[in-house]
């Protein structure tokens, strides 16, 4: 029940916190995400190598791929934001 409890508050906190930032700092909220994105492929690493049983060895696996779709992806997009902020010659 308590991790349903701070699910739901990190929801309504996520929420309230795209909605009020403006478009000029979404480049730096996004770059500050795909850190914290770096975190979790860390820690799902260390799950999936780790000797916990299959089950945990099989989602550590499926949380690596997850976590290295959204950095890869989270960058690619941040990159492409950043190119149009640059001034054309």
């Amino acid at each position: 029940m308590f991790g349903l409890y701070i699910f739901v508050l990190a929801v309504f906190v996520g929420y309230q916190i795209i909605t009020k930032v403006p478009a000029l700092l979404h480049t730096p909220l996004m770059s500050a995400t795909n850190a914290i994105s770096g975190i979790s492929l860390v820690a799902s690493l260390v799950i999936a190598g780790g000797s916990y049983g299959k089950l945990s060895t099989i989602l550590g696996v499926i949380a690596v791929a997850a976590a290295t779709v959204n950095v890869v992806g989270g960058f690619l997009i941040t990159d492409r934001m950043l190119k149009m902020f640059k001034r054309k010659k």
